[in-house]
């Protein structure tokens, strides 16, 4: 802006220079033009009295007086009767003549010839006499143009020194219109001395500077909003753009595709994933159709939702939403195979009952035999009648039981209760089983804890070997009690640690249909520890025996 006004106020000087030059020009011609007209009239006028007075003789004097201006006397026909300068009888005719026409006919003539060869000009007033004869003066000068080239190198200093006065007062005047203008405030554009000519853009200014502001921090809000929002979810979200490359992906993605937000923004997507399940979720949202897969990624489950963002028809990004689904794939995988193992229970036992009923049906049983096909008959049903009460249970449990009610109980004496319900049991198993501890009291279920020791001893007398022994115990260690259940029996090897919870797992499967195990004690045991918040732990060898801990919270003084 401070160039352009400039510019502009030389071009104009140059201009407003070349213009007076002309101006000056076109009064000076005039001025000269007229000047000499009058000269020539008034010498005319004189002369013309002197010969009308004086004659040829004044004709005579006229000749030899170098002053005076070239004087020609033409007949009425045109013929050249007298000239001061040249030869009459070498003259051509003037009659066609302009300034001699008007004579003529008016009395008086004049013009103005200028001879571009020599650059003069010369005055032409022709005046009718009384005899009928026409009297022209003519006065020869350097031609205006030629006046003026003389003084041409003066003109071109002046003018020059006027140009360079009028840049450096444009200069100076540029600056001072630029400087308010460079100094206004654009945060508070009204506040600053300006022109009144920039008041209505000013305001205009400072209204939409608000109007900016106020949607600016509308925006920032709402950013805000949404980064609190997304920042927080428990699923990931990554949101691409049409090329694929990530706009944006919050906390919970990143930890889950282990990256920072620096190293992944503006990056391709499959930079985070190359599985094939990940490449064809993005690949069918960038052709327009939503869609879901899970994908498997460090042993856990995920829920891929890959919805493509369309605008007029064509995809202009993908919204990536990804949620944690182990748990619920891990249950409806357990819950698969519980309903297969379940199946498999019930139907052994119900096998063998349907088996032993038929044949005594068909009277292929002896009558003798009648007797042990009856009990095993009783055996199965019983064992079946142990699985249902069992499943039953954990399905409770499963399910969450909200009419729990937890008091405060003394551990140590529902353990005694316990072991004197499983004494007979011990002794047909030949096995001791013992109980020690003081009172110690616990926050809990008693119905709940009471089968969970019953599940522990119960393992520990029926995986036991003759003569073998179960010792209980209650102990308080800080703020925990312990319950240990331990024996001495066949134990569990290293490998089967990790499943022994698992329901219906046996490590020993025909051994467990000797016993007439279900193999869903232990995960009886588990859920009930978990509605407890205690910790389960296992030591446990093969051959040498087996000892669970229950860490349950002390109950607090009374």
């Amino acid at each position: 802006m401070r160039k352009r006004i400039f510019r502009n106020m030389c071009l104009l000087s140059l201009v407003t220079v070349i213009v007076s030059f002309a101006l000056v020009f076109a009064v000076m011609y005039h001025e000269f033009d007229v000047r000499m007209q009058t000269e020539l009239k008034m010498e005319t006028e004189y002369l013309s009295a002197g010969i009308e007075s004086g004659g040829e003789d004044y004709l005579s004097s006229i000749d030899a007086d170098p002053d005076i201006s070239r004087v020609t006397l033409i007949a009425a026909d045109g013929e050249v009767l007298f000239d001061s300068e040249v030869d009459q009888n070498q003259m051509e005719n003037h009659l066609d003549r302009p300034e001699i026409q008007d004579a003529l006919r008016f009395g008086k003539g004049q013009v103005t010839r200028l001879s571009g060869t020599i650059g003069k000009q010369t005055f032409y007033y022709a005046q009718k006499l009384d005899d009928g004869t026409i009297l022209r003066v003519a006065s020869t000068t350097d031609s205006i143009y030629s006046s003026m080239l003389h003084c041409l190198p003066w003109l071109i200093v002046v003018g020059v020194a006027a140009f360079l006065v009028a840049m450096f007062l444009a200069k100076w005047q540029t600056k001072k219109i630029v400087v308010p203008i460079n100094n206004l405030d654009l945060e508070h554009p009204e506040d600053g001395e300006v022109y009144d000519e920039l008041t209505p853009l000013l305001e205009r200014i400072s209204k939409q500077h608000k109007q900016i502001t106020s949607q600016v921090q509308m925006l920032k809000e709402k950013q805000e909003e949404l980064t609190a929002i997304t920042e927080n979810m428990q699923e990931g979200l990554v949101i691409l753009d049409e090329k694929l490359a990530i706009l944006s992906i919050n906390a919970s993605a990143r930890a889950l595709f282990q990256v920072t937000g620096e190293e992944c923004f503006g990056r391709h997507i499959l930079t985070l994933n190359r599985s094939d399940t990940f490449q064809k979720v993005i690949a069918d949202a960038k052709d327009g159709e939503a869609q879901e897969e899970v994908l498997e990624l460090d042993a856990k489950y995920y829920q891929l939702f890959a919805n493509p963002v369309l605008e007029q028809g064509s995809v202009k990004g993908i919204v990536l939403l990804i949620l944690d689904i182990t748990e619920r794939w891990q249950a409806e995988k357990m819950r698969q195979e519980f309903s297969a193992n379940v199946s498999h229970e019930l139907k052994t036992p119900l096998t063998s009952i349907s088996g032993y009923a038929e044949l005594m049906k068909n009277g292929l049983v002896r009558p003798e035999d009648i007797s042990d096909f009856a009990g095993r008959i009783y055996k199965e049903a019983s064992r079946l009648i142990s699985l249902v009460e069992d499943i039953i249970e954990l399905s409770r449990l499963d399910e969450g039981d909200n009419e729990l009610i937890f008091e405060r109980m003394d551990l140590t004496n529902l353990c005694k209760g316990v072991a004197a319900r499983l004494e007979d049991k011990a002794k047909k198993n030949k096995v001791a089983i013992r109980v020690t501890g003081d009172p110690t009291d616990i926050i809990a279920a008693p119905h709940l804890i009471e089968e969970m020791v019953y599940n522990l001893c119960d393992n520990a007398i029926k995986y036991n070997r003759p003569d073998g022994r179960v010792d209980v115990s209650v102990t308080q260690m800080d703020t925990r009690v312990v319950l240990t259940v331990s024996d001495n029996g066949i134990g569990i090897p290293k490998e089967d640690h990790q499943r022994i919870f698992e329901r219906f797992y046996r490590v020993d499967k025909s051994h467990s249909k000797e016993t007439g195990g279900t193999g869903l004690g232990l995960s009886i045991v588990k859920h009930i520890a978990e509605q407890h918040h205690a910790k389960l732990q296992l030591q446990s060898e093969s051959g040498k025996g087996t000892t669970m801990r229950v860490f349950f919270q002390k109950a607090p003084e009374a």
